[in-house]
């Protein structure tokens, strides 16, 4: 997993610049190109917490919808033998590969909820 810092929903990946000694990141999951920067880790989440709020009242002003509108339909591209096994897998439950595919992404998405959950909750305990 990458380093991310998540906020008011918006997430942004993270990462070091050696040459420059600094922390940086940018938005995800939006149309525009959104980054911020700092020194320590907290001047990174400051950063990014303003250049969420920065960002969102942009938005608002000019009437623009912050997040980036998923359609529900993506292509993707895989093995060409992965592919003709999850054909066949999906003939075999007697849904579409589509389904098949749809199944699989809800799958992965509940399990890393569930982790992350269990692991805040280990968090609070200790």
């Amino acid at each position: 997993m990458k380093d991310i810092l998540n906020y008011k929903g918006y997430i942004a990946t993270i990462h070091y610049s050696a040459e420059d000694d600094i922390l940086h990141g940018k938005l995800e999951g939006i149309d525009d190109l959104v980054s911020f920067d700092g020194r320590s880790i907290d001047e990174l989440k400051k950063s990014f917490k303003e250049a969420v709020d920065d960002y969102i009242k942009y938005c608002k002003k000019i009437g623009k919808e912050p997040e980036r509108v998923c359609k529900g339909s993506f292509n993707i591209r895989i093995n060409p033998e992965l592919h003709r096994k999850a054909a066949q897998q999906a003939s075999v439950l007697g849904i579409s590969l589509n389904q098949l595919v749809q199944k699989a992404i809800e799958k992965a998405v509940i399990c890393d909820e569930i982790s992350r959950a269990k692991t805040r909750k280990r968090v609070k305990v200790a």
